[in-house]
C-alpha cells in the first residue's frame, strides 16, 4: 500500500515538472543544459520512474522558474 502511494506521489511530482516546462516552452534538452541535469534524468523523472533529490529539484525549480512547494 505504502509503496504505490509513494509511486503515485513520485508520478504527481514529474508530471508537474513536465507540465511546467511545456508551459515555458522548454525542450527537455535546454532544461537539462540550463539546470545541468542529464537529460535522460529528466526524462526518467518526467515519467515518474525515479526518486530524485532534493539539490536535483532545486536546479529544476530555478530554471523552470517554481517554488520547490509548488510541486508539491
Amino acid at each position: 500500500m505504502v509503496e504505490n502511494e509513494e509511486k503515485e506521489i513520485i508520478k504527481t511530482l514529474g508530471g508537474k515538472i513536465r507540465k511546467r516546462r511545456l508551459e515555458l516552452n522548454l525542450s527537455q534538452e535546454l532544461l537539462s543544459f540550463d539546470s545541468n541535469i542529464p537529460r535522460n534524468q529528466i526524462e526518467r523523472i518526467e515519467r515518474g520512474e525515479i526518486n530524485t533529490s532534493i539539490i536535483t529539484l532545486y536546479r529544476l525549480c530555478k530554471v523552470l522558474k517554481i517554488d520547490m512547494r509548488d510541486l508539491f
